[in-house]
């Protein structure tokens, strides 16, 4: 496994256990940020933007409460991009989703410097019905 994998890995725990503190700490205060979910395209210059302004506020509200963090699947890089699948399992009042994503991002100095990002969207674990994010 590579430091990048390494660096992917951090960012995806960060993510499932909704850790503010540690997606700040690995992703560059000017990250280059772009998303697309399910409802919409997201853009971020900045970490605080994309940790507390999409993927705390809108993408996982507090009501959400990711229970499991069900796979991480690194992948191989193509130049200085890399990618990372992972999937999370999620309840909240409406009931439990499975929700995958995508990755590609590029590491300079140990952080996602560069990040892009495809999400299926929140789908029901026990049907075929999926939400937007």
């Amino acid at each position: 496994m590579s430091a990048a994998d390494d660096v992917g890995i951090r960012f995806v725990k960060a993510l499932a256990a909704k850790d503010a503190a540690a997606l700040l700490d690995v992703l560059s205060p000017d990250v280059d940020f772009r998303a697309l979910t399910p409802g919409r395209a997201w853009e971020a210059s900045t970490a605080k933007e994309v940790v507390d302004d999409i993927v705390l506020r809108h993408w996982f509200e507090p009501d959400d409460h990711i229970d499991a963090l069900e796979r991480i699947e690194p992948g191989e890089s193509t130049g200085p991009r890399h990618r990372i699948g992972y999937r999370v399992r999620v309840k909240n009042p409406n009931g439990t989703f499975d929700i995958d994503q995508q990755a590609y991002f590029e590491v300079d100095n140990e952080r996602i410097s560069w990040l892009r990002v495809m999400c299926a969207g929140f789908v029901r674990a026990d049907t075929t019905t999926a939400t937007n994010c």
